[in-house]
């Protein structure tokens, strides 16, 4: 495919079978896309959720890149069927002015200031998970869109 797609995320993954799921999807998806998954560090002395979460909001859109399309994943996003989010994903690669950045933010959330700044607000459904377990799932239905776009049989509907 050869599109670019980014990740920024708060906090290393720390549990060794998260981190092993985690880079296996990782692994499929670089196979298919040029893919970048950038970690930045928690704000965990941060004692007040609110400010926790707008400092490590500013620390991830730092990271940005000047052709990133910020696709933030939150709870109270908007949800997708699996060929949804393939449709939305060639969408986001047909626009010459933008890659894809999916930010996960840490457990309160990114701050009122990066939430404004995303193009999209995405959930990976209601249900609260685990930070980890967010980034794993994210990463395996990035690759589930992958590969609907490329015709494997991976997904089955």
């Amino acid at each position: 495919m050869g599109q670019r797609i980014r990740l920024l995320a708060v906090g290393k993954l720390k549990e060794p079978f998260f981190r092993k799921a985690a880079d296996h999807y990782a692994a499929k998806i670089a196979a298919m896309s040029r893919f970048d998954l950038a970690e930045i560090k928690d704000a965990s002395k941060i004692r007040d959720p609110a400010d926790r979460a707008r400092a490590e909001g500013a620390s991830l859109l730092g990271r940005l890149a000047a052709k990133d399309t910020l696709l933030l994943l939150d709870e109270r996003g908007e949800e997708f069927t699996s060929r949804e989010w393939a449709a939305l994903l060639q969408k986001l690669f047909e626009d010459p002015a933008g890659d894809p950045c999916f930010v996960l933010g840490g457990p309160f959330g990114v701050g009122p200031e990066a939430r404004a700044k995303a193009a999209r607000v995405i959930s990976l459904g209601r249900m609260t998970m685990p930070h980890e377990l967010a980034r794993v799932a994210l990463l395996e239905q990035i690759y589930r869109a992958l590969t609907i776009l490329a015709g494997s049989p991976y997904h089955h509907d």
